[in-house]
């Protein structure tokens, strides 16, 4: 019995590490840098493509509006939250 109760504490303890781990990575620089990179980088290939102007200028608006939105969010939670 006691060996039951702690393999499964074990089982618990590792899915809260792996947990803890993706909540790390959905708030990290680098995946929100790397979400604006590859969004900026299809814009602007798709702007290429169909003959805009300035595809490499104006590409930067989705990835700045993403961006943006992350920092924001913060404190709409915050509020929410109270």
């Amino acid at each position: 019995m006691n060996k039951d109760l702690e393999k499964r504490l074990k089982i618990i303890e590792e899915r809260n590490a792996r947990v803890e781990q993706d909540k790390k990575w959905e708030t990290s620089w680098v995946r929100r840098i790397s979400i604006a990179t590859l969004t900026y980088a299809v814009v602007a290939s798709y702007l290429f493509v169909i003959g805009n102007n300035q595809p490499f200028v104006d590409a930067i608006v989705p990835p700045v509006g993403f961006l943006l939105s992350t920092l924001v969010m913060k404190q709409i939670r915050k509020r929410w939250q109270q």
